[in-house]
């Protein structure tokens, strides 16, 4: 029995792991560790749920009982292909529709609430500005990296920023010069503004009590 209840607890882990990865992370879902069982079961149950169906419904459709429909969704019970056709019958597709959903990648997807934003420590943070990052990616490679930034006006020193790749700007709050190369641009809520981060730039002056703007960089 604790052999099989070890699988058991294997099987809902891996689960789990097909469910949730999708949303864990800013990269596309890599299924190839997830056995074909499982991900056989998750595209099943995933068309199911987006027409509307029940496990009795599609019971009555494809004459398997809820329960064995069940296990083959939950990835325990292996469907032969001729299971799979009364299925795919069932659900309204071709077989060869259900079996290409199987490896396509589930897209990117990720929601941080804004108490899980987190506050780092970036150049200018010691000047007293407030950087909170929008975006939290897995690994070493950046894709962007986009930030809701907050001055005020007793932040009297500016440092400035040199990087590849380019940065944009869109002003929630307030209203600033900012200092691009030997120009100097005004910044009012609602402008973007993007420009290379090669040049050296950075704001200038605050010119209200305080401003908030979200900024991105993009990583060429």
């Amino acid at each position: 029995m604790k052999a099989k209840n070890g699988g058991q607890g294997r099987t809902n882990k891996k689960s789990k792991q097909l469910e949730k990865a999708s949303g864990e992370g800013l990269g596309p879902v890599d299924t190839t560790s997830i056995p074909i069982d499982m991900r056989v079961g998750a595209v099943v149950r995933r068309k199911r749920q987006q027409l509307g169906l029940t496990l009795s419904d599609m019971s009555a459709g494809c004459g398997l009982s809820s329960a064995m429909l069940s296990r083959i969704e939950n990835g325990q019970n292996a469907a032969s292909l001729e299971v799979l056709e009364r299925i795919s019958g069932a659900l309204g597709v071709r077989l060869s529709f259900l079996m290409s959903e199987i490896d396509k990648p589930q897209g990117m997807a990720q929601l941080l609430k804004a108490d899980e934003q987190p506050e780092v420590i970036r150049t200018g943070s010691r000047y007293g500005h407030n950087y909170r990052l929008l975006s939290y990616q897995r690994g070493a490679s950046r894709l962007f990296e986009p930030f809701l930034i907050h001055l005020d006006r007793e932040s009297d020193e500016f440092p400035r920023f040199q990087h590849p790749g380019t940065e944009f700007i869109y002003m929630l709050e307030g209203k600033m010069q900012y200092k691009f190369g030997d120009n100097s641009y005004l910044l009012e809520p609602g402008d973007a503004f993007t420009f290379s981060g090669e040049v050296v730039h950075g704001p200038e002056d605050v010119l209200t009590e305080a401003v908030k703007f979200i900024t991105v960089i993009v990583h060429d």
